[in-house]
């Protein structure tokens, strides 16, 4: 299902302003600049620069904010930085043919359980 992304004052009443036509989700407002940003459902980021005065909303056309995509992980997966100029994101993984099936995690679980049981401390 696509989900159009729309802007709308809070609290209202007001208008209700669209920004996307293709879909999108996972809105992010710029603390720098004019600009909205927001997720795709090919999973690129979207930029959008917006004016707002008194009761109106005037978005510009979205444009794309890089050609790489991100990793969908269906939870929101993207944080802009303060500065407005770049993102935290979950790339999309990229596993070679020979490196599949060695994935290995640990978990350490009562850290400092286990640094008492190493380091013991001599009274």
């Amino acid at each position: 299902m696509l989900s159009v992304l729309y802007v709308r004052p809070f609290p209202g009443p007001g208008g209700k302003w669209q920004v996307s036509s293709a879909g999108g989700d996972i809105p992010i407002w710029s603390r720098a600049a004019r600009q909205l940003f927001y997720r795709t459902p090919d999973d690129h980021i979207m930029v959008a620069d917006y004016d707002a005065k008194g009761d109106s909303f005037l978005a510009g056309k979205p444009r794309l904010w890089t050609d790489r995509p991100i990793r969908n992980m269906t939870i929101i997966n993207m944080d802009l930085a303060p500065d407005g100029k770049r993102f935290a994101v979950f790339p999309p993984a990229e596993v070679k043919e020979e490196e599949k099936g060695t994935v290995h995690v640990t978990f350490l679980l009562n850290f400092f359980d286990e640094l008492r049981r190493r380091v013991p401390i001599n009274k």
